[in-house]
């Protein structure tokens, strides 16, 4: 363990006195919920939500992304997002015109790769349901992303994601650990999903890691890892690529950045990172800096990577992006165990049967 990273866990557990006031009151907000105290609401539509109980990346994006693509073919689906980091407040349905700025950098990386489907954000989700069914009374599936912690909504089907390198339940309450919620809320979640797994994990590691858990009868487990797509240019979008000959400028500001950093590592000769906070946004001077870097390799064979979370973010400096080399880095789910199918069917068979109910 490196010196910062020592520091770092050193001064977080001094804060543990904070971590337990914490607790508490994460324990009274839930309890009040148990009893019906404060209220959950339900609606007459399918709703699922995709969630985690801690902060930083599980990766929620790629796993909204894929049940848009799953869905969206045979429903009229609607995500709606909090909208972190943007610049406005309350609901806003994205349109041709919307900007990152306005609706956050998650939301309108939906909105550009699929331009078929209604992407709203609203902090208060219980009003900006009604609102988006208004807007959009078509919609037939809501897929709401980051609400597992947001309990004034009952939806009808609960995806909780955990990071296969850091378990709920081997963290700790914030600021101590990285968990917003309590880890018993997990009991609340119909699937959950152990996320960024080693493409290579053991049957020996899927077991230990079932038993960490510990989860209901009832309840659903799956593991994925991250799979990586073919870059693209961030304005043309024309493919390009890197090899084992590539000097890599990695422009990143993503909660956890390792396994990219990982793959590049992989699969490129060399690379040099601008490491940015999560939901960063650019300013030209980050772009001035970015190209002093990147004009300094030497290497003739040398691109500038960013993730789609990032290059939506980027995309205000287009003319200048249009003379660089910049391809974003696309990622996908890639589920273990060849578990992809009984995913698609429990999603699906909610929703139809839900319908059925209806």
């Amino acid at each position: 363990m490196n010196f910062n990273a020592f520091f770092l866990r050193s001064f977080r557990a001094l804060l543990l006195p904070f971590a337990l006031i914490y607790a508490v009151i994460i324990f009274l907000r839930n309890l009040l919920y148990d009893k019906g105290i404060l209220k959950s609401t339900s609606f007459n539509i399918p709703i699922v939500s995709i969630g985690n109980i801690a902060v930083g990346g599980t990766g929620k994006s790629p796993m909204v992304e894929y049940l848009v693509a799953l869905l969206k073919h045979s429903y009229r689906v609607a995500t709606l997002s909090r909208g972190y980091k943007r610049r406005t407040k309350g609901y806003i349905l994205a349109n041709e015109s919307t900007t990152a700025l306005e609706i956050g950098d998650e939301p309108m990386q939906f909105h550009i790769k699929h331009p078929d489907i209604s992407v709203a954000v609203g902090e208060q989700r219980i009003e900006a349901i009604p609102q988006l069914l208004f807007d959009r009374p078509d919609t037939e599936v809501i897929l709401l992303d980051d609400a597992f912690q947001h309990r004034a909504i009952l939806p009808g089907l609960q995806i909780l994601l955990t990071d296969c390198n850091n378990l709920y339940c081997d963290d700790f309450f914030l600021p101590t650990g990285d968990l917003r919620d309590s880890p018993s809320s997990a009991q609340r979640a119909d699937i959950i999903m152990v996320t960024k797994c080693p493409p290579t994990l053991s049957q020996k590691e899927k077991e230990e890691i079932t038993r960490a858990l510990d989860l209901k009868s009832d309840q659903h487990l799956f593991f994925t890892s991250i799979s990586y797509g073919q870059p693209y240019h961030i304005i043309s979008r024309q493919p390009g690529g890197f090899n084992k000959d590539t000097e890599v400028l990695l422009v990143c500001g993503i909660a956890n950045p390792e396994p990219l950093t990982r793959h590049l590592h992989e699969e490129t000769s060399t690379y040099e990172a601008c490491f940015f906070a999560d939901h960063h946004i650019f300013t030209i001077d980050d772009l001035r800096e970015i190209e002093l870097r990147f004009s300094r390799i030497e290497h003739p064979d040398k691109i500038i990577i960013t993730t789609e979370k990032d290059a939506v973010r980027l995309l205000k400096f287009n003319k200048e992006l249009t003379r660089m080399p910049v391809y974003v880095l696309p990622i996908t789910v890639h589920f273990l165990y060849e578990d992809r199918s009984r995913f698609n069917s429990i999603i699906t068979n909610f929703i139809a049967d839900f319908k059925t109910r209806k």
